[in-house]
């Protein structure tokens, strides 16, 4: 999981460990159910800490969920930029971002269950994938790589676009994910405004395993 600076002493040591249980505990219950209405007892013995330590952390439900959608949402955003580390191809980073998020659905189901059910609201969050998606198109209309006018337009539709092969790879595990992944991206670089067939050839590049 996604983690700040080191605490510095055991004290603060051990109330990072408890937030970070509770934040656990609140993903869990959002890829299980995606239901909220768990009580604050049930969520701390999830997290195996003792009920009052809820308070010294969050004053509501609502705050634990928010910062547990969060913490998925830039471990995912972490998990991407791990492995599209090296490539500077502003095409080549979206049609990345497509693929290895379908392949997550394997190997990171938690957090893609968790952006399948609330990444949408979250498209323009200055956390997760959304900032790094906007870099690299504001890097890709600069360059003139894409043509469309606007990074924060493009986003809608790349995030959205997203959000449904998303959808998709959970729904229906029986589609070849990566297939599915590329057609996607291969449409989205077009619509960006890449040629067809260099979109086509961007979307069939080689990728890193996501062990």
């Amino acid at each position: 999981m996604p983690t700040s600076a080191p605490p510095k002493n055991r004290f603060e040591r051990r109330r990072a460990e408890t937030r970070q249980a509770l934040v656990r505990a609140a993903r869990q219950i959002l890829a299980e159910t995606g239901d909220t209405s768990a009580s604050i007892q049930a969520i701390a013995e999830r997290a195996d800490v003792g009920f009052g330590s809820f308070y010294n952390h969050f004053e509501s439900k609502t705050e634990l969920f928010d910062a547990a959608v969060t913490d998925a949402l830039e471990e995912f955003g972490q998990v991407v930029d791990e492995r599209v580390h090296g490539i500077d191809d502003p095409a080549e980073l979206v049609a990345a971002g497509f693929r290895l998020t379908a392949r997550m659905a394997d190997s990171h189901p938690e957090l893609l269950r968790i952006l399948r059910d609330r990444g949408l609201a979250h498209i323009h969050s200055d956390r997760g994938l959304s900032p790094r998606a906007l870099r690299d198109l504001e890097t890709g209309i600069a360059s003139g790589r894409f043509t469309c006018p606007s990074a924060t337009t493009a986003l809608s539709a790349v995030g959205g676009t997203l959000m449904s092969l998303v959808a998709l790879r959970l729904s229906r595990p029986d589609l070849d994910g990566d297939e599915v992944a590329s057609d996607l991206a291969e449409m989205v670089l077009r619509m960006l405004g890449v040629p067809p067939d260099d979109a086509h050839e961007v979307t069939r590049r080689a990728l890193p395993d996501l062990a």
